[in-house]
């Protein structure tokens, strides 16, 4: 079974820093998308950060000028540098991985930023 291996998630107060990571098995291969999502109490699943298939970035207006994805395509890993906390940013947040013909979630790890 693939798995994604997350880490990186915890509680901070607000205007802090965290960095998620996320790593893929090397039996993954030809990568289409990669990115994050994340998904509040009560909430639909929705998109924080990715890299599109042409390489290019999107990023939810809600955090943009703040979060930061990046990626090393050796070691299979995407990251997500998140500043400028809000408590409004709590979520469990998942890693996700498209082939193009299969779709990878990561188990998810919590993000809680306190006020």
């Amino acid at each position: 079974q693939v798995q994604l291996v997350e880490s990186g998630g915890g509680l901070v107060q607000a205007g802090g820093s965290l960095r998620l990571s996320c790593a893929a098995p090397r039996t993954i291969f030809s990568i289409n998308t990669m990115g994050w999502y994340r998904q509040a109490p009560g909430k639909q699943r929705e998109l924080v950060a990715a890299f599109t298939s042409r390489g290019r970035t999107n990023y939810a207006d809600s955090v943009k000028g703040r979060f930061t994805i990046s990626r090393d395509n050796a070691k299979n890993t995407v990251y997500l540098q998140m500043t400028s906390l809000k408590p409004e940013d709590t979520a469990v947040y998942y890693c996700n991985v498209d082939t193009g013909r299969v779709n990878y979630w990561g188990q998810g790890t919590q993000v809680t930023v306190s006020s």
